[in-house]
């Protein structure tokens, strides 16, 4: 009599083990390092973490020399790419610690994609407002055109809204004013933020605790 094979409808011991030991180290690896996305939520205090201005300015440059139009050139020393100081979108003369830090970043990160990016500091062309870095954006690059050889510009702005920044960077053509790419972010400030603009997270304000509602049933009765 030949006998029939029935598969088993669970999974053996020894591949479910694998499997709940993989969900839990992925857990745990996720709980330990935190994501700095839960900043300015409700988990903030349990999975919020700081942010890397290192890498989220590196995510700028690549955005914006991935989306260009027309592509930028890399490898060509006559034609580099200028970075600017990202600056107060209230006053564009203005900027901040976090301004600089992320123009430092960006320089550094295009440099390593191959762009050839010029020192504005040494621009004698520029002026250069002190304590507040290269603050050219589109209205200004006429002036900049003049004495510089660019195939772009690098531009960016920041608004702050409570603990919530918007940044804008783009890149311009500095011959026509055209915006050859643009991205924008939303950015959580968290603690090394908020000290680059000299604040600090206030604590929250003790809430009064509420009465319990009555029962609706006592209500009706």
């Amino acid at each position: 009599m030949m006998r029939c094979k029935i598969p088993h409808p669970f999974p053996s011991s020894s591949s479910a083990a694998r499997s709940i030991t993989f969900v839990v180290l992925v857990c745990i690896l996720f709980f330990y390092s935190g994501c700095a996305s839960f900043n300015c939520t409700r988990l903030e205090t349990i999975l919020g973490n700081k942010t890397n201005l290192i890498q989220f300015s590196y995510t700028i440059a690549e955005h914006l020399t991935e989306r260009a139009r027309p592509s930028l050139v890399p490898r060509h020393p006559d034609m580099p790419v200028l970075v600017t100081t990202f600056v107060d979108n209230n006053d564009l003369r203005q900027t901040s610690r976090l301004g600089r830090v992320l123009q430092e970043h960006v320089a550094s990160r295009l440099v390593q994609l191959g762009y050839t990016v010029r020192e504005m500091k040494l621009a004698a062309t520029l002026q250069i407002t002190p304590q507040s870095g290269e603050t050219i954006l589109s209205r200004d690059l006429a002036q900049l055109s003049a004495g510089q050889q660019a195939q772009a510009i690098l531009v960016g702005t920041i608004s702050r809204s409570n603990r919530i920044l918007y940044i804008s960077a783009r890149l311009i053509n500095p011959v026509n004013n055209n915006i050859l790419a643009t991205d924008d972010y939303q950015l959580c400030m968290d603690d090394d933020i908020l000290a680059m603009f000299d604040l600090q997270r206030q604590p929250e304000r003790d809430r009064p605790i509420e009465e319990p509602r009555q029962p609706f049933l006592n209500a009706i009765l």
